[in-house]
């Protein structure tokens, strides 16, 4: 029988877009021998040279309300292992955009109860200095190695066919599909990622995430 495939997955917790990828990924883990690792990126990290570029709303939630999380997430990985990453993700996920909770301490509270996980990992998110900064920098930096610095969150790496792993941005895609749609999804996503050379398909978004 043969191993499944791993595929590497780096998130922002904060990130709509990112949770609609992630939850497709869910979905063609049931369908495709793959088996998805999960990772943290930080959007606040990418964007802190670019700050003041940016509109003055995303900035003042990449500077006040990005940290928390990911900063909870990369603790409980150090503390408690690889394996509640996941699951304290889809936990975050579900309060913070399909219940529409937003990052709160109370949402954040909320997940780790949900997974088990001690309450007392919520005095991270806004712990200074940091603990673990230097694990959630180099955890955003191994994503963004792979794939490059135009792009934002998520990021997936798969082994390609001589071994090394393909990296790619997104897809993009409102609902997450199910079925045999999201299958049909991940194998063109993997044949326009594999060709040498290819970068980019892109349209303009008509509608926002749709959270099912």
């Amino acid at each position: 029988m043969s191993e499944k495939t791993p595929v590497d997955f780096w998130f922002d917790p904060l990130c709509p877009w990112a949770w609609m990828t992630s939850r497709w990924v869910l979905e063609v883990e049931k369908l495709r021998d793959i088996e998805v690792r999960w990772h943290v990126m930080s959007l606040a990290v990418l964007n802190e040279d670019r700050l003041d570029d940016l509109p003055d709303e995303y900035r003042e939630l990449l500077a006040v309300k990005a940290w928390a999380p990911v900063r909870v997430v990369i603790a409980a990985q150090q503390l408690h292992g690889d394996e509640v990453v996941g699951k304290l993700y889809t936990a975050l996920g579900t309060r913070f955009h399909n219940e529409g909770q937003g990052p709160t301490p109370e949402a954040i509270a909320e997940a780790l109860a949900e997974v088990g996980l001690p309450a007392d990992l919520l005095d991270y998110a806004d712990q200074s200095p940091f603990a673990y900064e230097a694990e959630l920098r180099a955890s955003h930096k191994e994503g963004i190695d792979k794939v490059g610095q135009d792009v934002g969150t998520p990021v997936i790496a798969v082994p390609g066919a001589d071994g090394e792993q393909i990296a790619f941005f997104g897809p993009v895609v409102t609902p997450a599909p199910k079925g045999e749609e999201a299958a049909k999804l991940w194998d063109g996503t993997l044949m326009v990622a594999s060709i040498p050379g290819f970068y980019e398909i892109k349209r303009t978004r008509t509608q926002g995430p749709v959270f099912d």
